[in-house]
């Protein structure tokens, strides 16, 4: 039998698959203690609070992520601390907005009398600034490829969440109001530890330099633009069934969602890695291979998630029930589940359809597919939620025309985004699926089989 050489492993693929994998059984844990152990209001209250700090932290990472990692990258000290400084004084000044923009919102409390109004205004923009500091370690650390570091400080700041939320199970302390606290605190943990670790570099802010305060800001704003609107579009749902259907239904949404990494797992793998291999074959002008790795992972992962979505519409009444616990018994979150399951086999063209316009230069059109897919979203889900709420025997039923939104609106970038695509590229919709299956019999050959 051949043998497994343990090193093959330790490279920065694995690290990154084992980081992405870490965090989403992270999530699932997470999830588990939010639904088992917190009212379905609370529950959905939680991730009503957590979609407005996600998309608060849009504006910095849409900013800051690609340019720290595009101008810091393969540069010489000075440079470095020039770059890095003026980084963390545009990651300042954008959360000095957010807060002042908080700060102002606080005068309202008064006003109002809804809960989740109440604690958006009081968590979101200290949760916001909780995390300014770890963001930027990561994004450096990334930069100087230091995938083992980056995967134990992202167990850290993980790792505490999960640790406080069982701490507070044991002493009887688990509240919404104590969860968000502890997030908040756990936040600020992993923040200090990578400050004392000296992995932040805050002392380069004096390093930083007009000019290049200036380039990365105009670099990122191209960046943003896209980054916030995908937030917008992935936070619509929450929003809008809150608004119509209240937080208990958000709640049951969210759970039919907590299963979904088994696909965004290998999906942020694959762009992760296709993405460098489609930009050298770019700047070589080798548009061939282009296609043929926009074809190859795209078809690959396609086939793949078939018999995923197989076992979900076999399990998902078992995983849901043991994921949402006994006051979840008998939603539509299994039926949800099963509905995302199938869409999201449309998932890795979609995916890759927008990373190949990115590497081929045409970020505008990838923004206005994001555009195309909110409006039809929006529009869809009060749509939906209207077409489906008579349904008589169902627990809010218009959760099914979610479901609906989401099949409208990953076929509509689909359409767009292929059709802006092959203006570049020389492929069909069959062909990526020929080739994709032929790779994957390749794939299984090479690496899940022992030879003698």
């Amino acid at each position: 039998m051949g043998k497994l050489k343990l090193s093959r492993f330790y490279n920065k693929h694995f690290l990154v698959l084992s980081g992405n994998g870490f965090n989403a059984v992270i999530g699932i844990a997470t999830s588990f203690i939010l639904f088992h152990f917190l009212p379905m209001n609370d529950t959905g209250m939680w991730y009503i609070v957590q979609s407005f700090v996600a998309l608060c932290e849009a504006s910095r990472y849409g900013f800051l992520a690609t340019a720290t990692v595009k101008f810091y990258a393969g540069t010489d000290a000075k440079r470095a601390a020039t770059v890095l400084g003026s980084v963390w004084f545009i990651a300042i000044l954008l959360t000095a907005i957010v807060l002042i923009a908080n700060a102002g919102a606080l005068f309202f409390l008064p006003f109002t009398t809804d809960k989740e109004t109440i604690l958006c205004i009081q968590w979101v923009g200290i949760t916001y600034l909780s995390s300014l500091p770890a963001d930027v370690i990561f994004w450096k650390l990334q930069a100087e490829e230091r995938y083992g570091t980056m995967l134990w400080y992202r167990t850290v700041n993980s790792l505490s969440t999960i640790v406080a939320f069982v701490a507070l199970i044991l002493l009887h302390k688990m509240t919404l109001e104590n969860a968000l606290l502890w997030n908040f605190l756990t936040n600020i943990l992993s923040s200090l530890i990578g400050i004392f670790c000296n992995m932040a570099g805050m002392k380069t802010i004096f390093s930083k330099t007009r000019e290049c305060v200036m380039e990365i800001f105009h670099y990122g704003k191209y960046t943003f633009g896209t980054t916030s609107f995908s937030v917008l579009l992935g936070n619509a749902d929450t929003w809008i069934i809150n608004y119509l259907l209240g937080p208990a239904a958000v709640a049951i949404y969210n759970l039919s969602q907590r299963l979904l990494p088994i696909i965004e797992l290998p999906l942020r793998t694959f762009t992760t890695t296709g993405m460098s291999e489609m930009a050298i074959a770019y700047n070589k002008n080798n548009m061939h291979q282009v296609t043929y790795i926009f074809k190859k992972y795209s078809g690959m992962l396609t086939i793949a998630f078939i018999p995923l979505t197989i076992g979900a519409l076999i399990f998902s009444d078992i995983a849901i029930n043991i994921l949402g616990g006994a006051q979840y018994h008998g939603s539509i979150a299994p039926n949800l589940f099963r509905l995302f399951m199938i869409i999201a086999l449309l998932y890795p063209i979609d995916r890759f359809n927008g990373l190949a316009l990115d590497m081929t230069h045409r970020t505008k059109v990838n923004f206005y597919k994001v555009i195309i897919m909110l409006v039809v979203k929006v529009v869809v889900n009060f749509g939906g939620i209207y077409m489906f709420k008579n349904i008589t025997g169902i627990q809010f039923p218009g959760l099914y025309g979610i479901a609906l939104s989401y099949f409208l609106v990953t076929l509509s970038a689909i359409i767009y985004g292929n059709y802006q695509l092959k203006k570049t590229l020389d492929y069909t919709i069959p062909g990526i699926l020929s080739l994709g299956y032929s790779e994957m019999k390749t794939f299984i050959g090479q690496n899940l089989k022992f030879k003698r």
